[in-house]
């Protein structure tokens, strides 16, 4: 369980870096990304490498309603990221589309895995984009929403959601986890 809550940990560290220390996060330039990507490739790989060797309670598992609400919520989620990138219309209506659609993801995933290691994980997760919309909000709380898109951007970013959760679909099918049905 420590790999795990160290991956998570870190996770937070490199994100919240210019959130709670940008003048020590600014000294570093474009030195600084690089620190920050290979901190972020560090926890990723904690966190994989510690959710698969954590063990702790089940409260519930997996069911077929579940299951639907769960790829629901992150098809809602994969669309949030591409329309944060193609600055599509729902970008025009809320700050933090990218960091919505992570909390979507993670609470999805907390409904179909009821045990501590995803407590831990996901919640966890969970827990850093909340804190990422309030620091951002509470450092620059003046917002201007971004100019009209194309409708072609919403097409394209609807489009790649599809495909993007068919790939991890596909994935996770092959790692064993199957993301449709009971």
């Amino acid at each position: 369980m420590l790999i795990l809550i160290l991956g998570v940990a870190l996770w937070w560290a490199p994100h919240l870096w210019k959130r709670i220390a940008p003048d020590h996060r600014a000294q570093f330039g474009d030195k600084g990304k690089g620190i920050v990507t290979g901190l972020l490739v560090v926890s990723v790989l904690l966190m994989i490498w510690g959710y698969r060797v954590a063990d702790g309670p089940v409260w519930w598992g997996p069911n077929s309603a579940l299951k639907g609400i769960n790829n629901l919520l992150v098809l809602i989620a994969f669309y949030l990221f591409a329309a944060a990138g193609m600055k599509t219309a729902v970008t025009r209506h809320t700050r933090h589309p990218q960091l919505i659609g992570f909390s979507l993801w993670a609470f999805a995933h907390l409904l179909v895995n009821g045990d501590l290691p995803s407590f831990i994980l996901f919640g966890g997760l969970l827990i850093w984009a909340f804190a990422e919309m309030a620091l951002i909000n509470a450092q620059a709380p003046a917002w201007t929403p971004p100019p009209p898109a194309p409708v072609r951007k919403e097409v394209m970013a609807a489009v790649g959601a599809l495909i993007v959760f068919g790939l991890v679909a596909l994935i996770h099918t092959w790692l064993g986890y199957n993301p449709f049905g009971g």
